[in-house]
């Protein structure tokens, strides 16, 4: 499954921003798929998790502010991220798994989110 993402920007804090993830090359509703990020100096964090089927999951510090969705008519993983904190600066990554397989093996290229205060 290759994806693409776009939607990132620099914004002041208390933003908004919509981030895009088109997905293409396979069965996109046979992936459970994500959003993760990754600020510089530290590890790739997940950010929220939209399964084919089953319950959205979200990191505690984006509960509340961010919102993910899929739209799998149109192959599209979605992130709404409000109420931007500069701590939420980060590379942006979309990611699928095949819900047979436990891996994450497939990433998108990222998009870079910066939030300044």
């Amino acid at each position: 499954l290759k994806l693409v993402e776009s939607g990132g920007d620099s914004v002041q804090a208390g933003g908004s921003l919509r981030l895009s993830c088109a997905a293409s090359g396979d069965t996109y509703s046979n992936y459970d798929m994500g959003w993760f990020r990754q600020a510089p100096g530290k590890e790739r964090v997940g950010v929220a998790i939209i399964p084919t089927g089953g319950i959205i999951s979200y990191a505690d510090s984006v509960k509340g502010r961010f919102t993910i969705s899929r739209d799998n008519a149109k192959n599209t993983l979605y992130l709404q991220l409000n109420s931007l904190k500069p701590e939420d600066s980060a590379m942006y990554y979309c990611a699928a798994r095949h819900f047979l397989i436990a891996t994450w093996d497939n990433w998108g290229q990222g998009t870079q989110v910066t939030v300044s205060s």
